[in-house]
Order: C-alpha cells, then sequence, then structure tokens
C-alpha cells in the first residue's frame, strides 16, 4: 500500500488509534469490568489516577509506553478515580485518594497482590515495579520445587 498516494482518513485512522490504546490499556468501569475478570493474561496492573489531572495525558503517555514492553505478559488497566464504581477497587486495595497516583498489580489466581504510591508515573517506576513482582512471583514458583528436590537428598 503506497501511503503517498492514498488520502489518509482523519476519522479511521483516530479510530484505529483508539482501539489500539485500548488493547495496551483497559479503563476500568462497569461496561469493561467482565472482561477484565475474565481476561486471559493472569497478571493486572491497575494504574488509580485522576483523569481530570492536567498531568493524565502525559501520564498516560509513560502508562501506555510501559505497557508495549510487558504486552501479552500483563494486562494494564486504568482506574479512573473519579467514577464512584472504582471506589470498590481502591477500598480492595487499601488506598486512599491522598495516595493517587499509585500502582497496584494484581495475580488473579492467587490474589496476590502489591501496591506503590508513585509521584509521578514513569516508564521506569512501572518497568521496576512490574518486574520485582514477576521476580517474587517466580521465587515463590521455584520454592517447592527446591524443597521436593532437598527432600530427596
Amino acid at each position: 500500500m503506497d501511503m503517498d498516494k492514498e488520502e489518509i482518513d482523519a476519522d479511521k485512522m483516530s479510530r484505529f488509534i483508539r482501539m489500539n490504546e485500548l488493547r495496551l490499556v483497559t479503563e476500568y468501569n462497569p461496561t469493561t469490568a467482565v472482561g477484565v475478570l475474565h481476561s486471559s493474561l493472569l497478571l493486572h496492573l491497575l494504574l488509580f489516577t485522576d483523569k481530570k489531572s492536567p498531568e493524565h495525558p502525559e501520564q498516560m503517555r509513560r502508562y501506555r509506553a510501559a505497557a508495549e514492553l510487558f504486552e501479552g505478559k500483563i494486562l494494564f488497566i486504568l482506574v479512573d478515580i473519579n467514577l464512584k464504581s472504582n471506589e470498590q477497587v481502591m477500598a480492595y486495595f487499601k488506598l486512599k485518594k491522598s495516595q493517587l497516583p499509585a500502582l497496584a498489580i494484581f495475580h488473579t489466581p492467587d490474589e496476590k497482590h502489591d501496591v506503590l504510591p508513585l509521584d509521578e508515573v514513569s516508564i521506569e517506576r512501572v518497568k521496576d515495579f512490574c518486574n520485582a513482582f514477576l521476580q517474587k512471583m517466580q521465587k515463590e514458583e521455584d520454592k517447592p520445587e527446591e524443597k521436593a528436590f532437598n527432600e530427596e537428598l
């Protein structure tokens, strides 16, 4: 397809961008909740933030960039604290509005999770938080094998 010769339809392009953004970061609300809960990805990373804040567009740009690093491994979710229905999610992770923005990572099979209040959302902080949790999970998975190995000795 030769892009120089074809005109680009702005509506189609913005719809394409929106669809692909959703694939990287899913906004949590009553409509998407069922899909999120039944996702094939067992690790969920939630960003609790205020969509009305002036920092929101830049936070989302960085969060999306981090999501690309973990695509297919972790489901990145945006939780807007302005939605009344999201108060339950905040309460589950024992977060208060004064602690936001914050990240919460959640492993769905065993409900293990970790929370990190942030000064600002940065690609490095998100990446480090995810990697630390993944390493912790890996160590816990390795422990039963170590026990079985040691019992055989």
